[in-house]
Parts: structure tokens; sequence; C-alpha cells
């Protein structure tokens, strides 16, 4: 039997896009047989047939401390039995197979900074980076793969992160695996809006021939509701109403709700919280905007384009890289300008244009399934262990020579 140890902070289907996609990940390799063990600080208890190891860090170490604890702990606990494939996220400095979800930390902290309208805050937090201990401790980490010899085998979620990671550490392409994010195509698609549209729209107090416009985001800054507030404002002195931006997640913080009210969009925009039935807000939207300053590959954008949803997105987003833009969505230069985004947003307010961009936007997205994803990634490991296998029984007829 195959034996592969994956690590993370926390393993649970309702934390972060992580989390669940390694949770997944498990549940896939459980059923194809191999032995998984699971390396963590908490575990909810899925898949039932994997092996979970507690990792004590303790909660009073500061976070630079927390991190450096964590990889430390992983490759000595790692160490101590050979595992086939030992599959690293992002958090640990031993590994044969490397697979970062959040991207190249220097990359998305500098597209991040963007989002901070104040020039001179924006250079303050620039300052602070560059002389933090917790930001240099993540990239020490995160570039341990590109140190180790043989190098692991590395995998990008996404085109965008292919590249920063050719530009940050030097690596040929050749090297890495593109494996973009998948969704589940089972539970997002078309036919959905037939089915679920309407209760969740007079919930919300929507009009049933209102355009929606569906934000989702917990990081309403980082995703761009700046941007959204601004362009949202020009694009109601354009056409007035007959559209409204719901806002999925998050709640403003005290200064994105009077930002809100100076631009005269309460009523316009509707923040709806937390959702549980994600299938249901997307077949009660129209049109996903996503003006993100940073994402390695949002899982947002695809489950969108899957349940037939024309998204508009920036150049730092990695799902960028499977919209073909005018055709399925809209793709803004990077940071995000309010003015753009108001004119993608007039475009679909057509009913024409929007329904060839929700064809077109379900069609592309029927490629990025999570059974491909899987797929490609047991391919892979299946390529590791193999040869972890023969170099161990290698290493064992010279053992006995």
């Amino acid at each position: 039997m195959k034996t592969i140890a994956l690590a993370l902070e926390h393993f649970s289907r309702f934390a972060g896009g992580a989390e669940s996609y390694a949770v997944a990940l498990a549940h896939t390799l459980v059923e194809a047989g191999w032995e998984v063990h699971l390396f963590a600080e908490s575990w909810d208890g899925e898949p039932a047939g994997a092996v979970f190891h507690q990792m004590a860090i303790p909660h009073w170490w500061p976070r630079w401390g927390r991190m450096l604890g964590f990889a430390l702990e992983h490759r000595r606990l790692t160490g101590s039995r050979p595992f086939d494939v030992v599959l690293g996220f992002g958090n640990t400095i031993a590994m044969n197979v490397y697979q970062s979800h959040g991207g190249v930390h220097w990359c998305s902290t500098a597209r991040q900074l963007e989002a901070e309208p104040s020039p001179l805050l924006r250079g303050l937090k620039r300052v602070i980076g560059t002389v933090s201990l917790k930001q240099w401790m993540r990239h020490w980490i995160e570039s341990a793969p590109f140190r180790r010899t043989p190098l692991p085998r590395i995998i990008a979620i996404s085109q965008m992160v292919a590249d920063d990671m050719v530009r940050s550490f030097g690596i040929a392409r050749h090297e890495i695996d593109l494996v973009y994010n998948g969704v589940d195509s089972a539970r997002y698609h078309p036919e959905q809006r037939e089915r679920l549209r309407g209760p969740f729209r007079r919930t919300l107090g929507l009009a049933p021939d209102e355009v929606v416009f569906l934000f989702a985001a917990y990081d309403l800054k980082k995703k761009g509701i700046i941007p959204l507030m601004e362009a949202t404002a020009m694009l109601k002195q354009r056409v007035g109403d007959g559209f409204r931006v719901v806002a999925a997640g998050g709640c403003p913080s005290l200064r994105q709700a009077r930002h809100l009210a100076r631009l005269g969009l309460k009523e316009t925009v509707v923040f709806a919280g937390r959702i549980r039935n994600m299938a249901e807000c997307y077949a009660n939207s129209d049109v996903l905007v996503h003006p993100t300053y940073y994402d390695a590959c949002s899982l947002v954008v695809i489950e969108a384009m899957a349940s037939g949803l024309p998204c508009i997105t920036t150049r730092a987003n990695g799902s960028a890289g499977i919209i073909t833009n005018d055709v399925d969505g809209f793709i803004l230069d990077h940071p995000p300008q309010a003015a753009a985004l108001a004119d993608r947003m007039a475009l679909l307010l057509d009913p024409g244009q929007r329904a060839a961009m929700s064809t077109a936007a379900a069609a592309r997205a029927r490629t990025c399934t999570i059974q491909q994803n899987h797929r490609e990634l047991l391919r892979i490991l299946d390529e590791v262990a193999g040869r972890a296998v023969i170099s161990s029984a290698a290493r064992n007829l010279r053992a006995t020579q």
C-alpha cells in the first residue's frame, strides 16, 4: 500500500480553501487505496480512513514561532518513518511534492498592498513588511522546497503562480506541473438556476427582474470592495436602477459602511453575510464580480462559471487563466480601477451579452472539475511514489552488498 503524509494547521471541510481542498483530496486518496496520514493541530474526522497525528504547537508562541515550530515538528515526525509521498502545502520544509495554495508570498503581499488606498499607509506597510520576522519566516519556509536537492515535484495551481515561482525562485518552467483548481460539477452547474432560483432573492428583498452582481469574499478589502462600491456608484449614475450588488461572506467595516453611505448605495448593495449554500447563491445571481488584489486561484470564480455566471476579475487572480477575455468573462488590469469595472458591469446588463457569456462560462468550467484535478494529482503522486519505491529498493540492495 502506498503511503502519503499531508500537513496543514487544521484539516476541516468547513475551513478555508486549502483546508477543504486537502480534506477532499484525502478522501480521494483513501478511496484509491492509499494509506493517508494527516499531520495537524486539529482535525474534523474526515476522511474516516485517515490516520491523524497531533501537532502540539503552543498557542502563546508568536506567529513566526508557531510557523517555525510547525515546520520543524512536521520534519521530525515525517522523518521518523518512511512515506512514499510527503506533500507540502506551503507550511512545511520537508516534502517530495509541493503544492502551494497561497501562491508566492512576496508576490501576494506586494499585490495585496495595493488594496490600501492611502499611499502613505501603503508605503509604511511596505517598510514594516521588509523588517517583519513573521514575513521573513513565511518566506524562508515557503522557499524550502526550492532549496532542496533533488527538487521536489512542484505543482502550481494556476499559470500566474507558476510564473511567480519562476521569477521568484529561479527554477525552469518545465520543472513545474500546472494543475488548476477544480470544482464539484455535480454541485455547481447551470441547471441549478431552474431548481433554486426565487426564494433566496425574496429573502434578500431582490426583485425577480433585477440583475444581481454577486461579490463573494470574507476579506472584503483585499478582494476589492472599495473599487466595487465606486464602480457601482458610477453604474447607478449611468443607468439608474434595475440592478443590485449582493455581497456574500464578510461584513463591512465601519469605514466601508460609511463609504457606502457617502456613495448613496445603502439600498443598492446588500450584505448577505455568511452563506451556507453557495450553489443557491450562484443560482440567484447573474454575474460574479471579483476585483481581487490577489488570489492564487480563486475557487469562487470557477464555481460561479460552472454555475453559468460570467465573471469579472483581475489579472492578479490565478483563475483569470481559465477565462477568455470578452468571451466567458472579463479580466481587469491590476490594481482594479473603478471606471474599468463599471464599464464591464454595464456591458453585462444587456440580456443577450449576459446569456452568451453565461453559456461560454459554463462550457469552460466543465474542463476544471475537482475530478479532473484529483486525477492529475493522483497521476503525479503515483509517479513520485514509484520513484520512492525504486530508490528504497536500491538503498536496501546497497546495504546488503
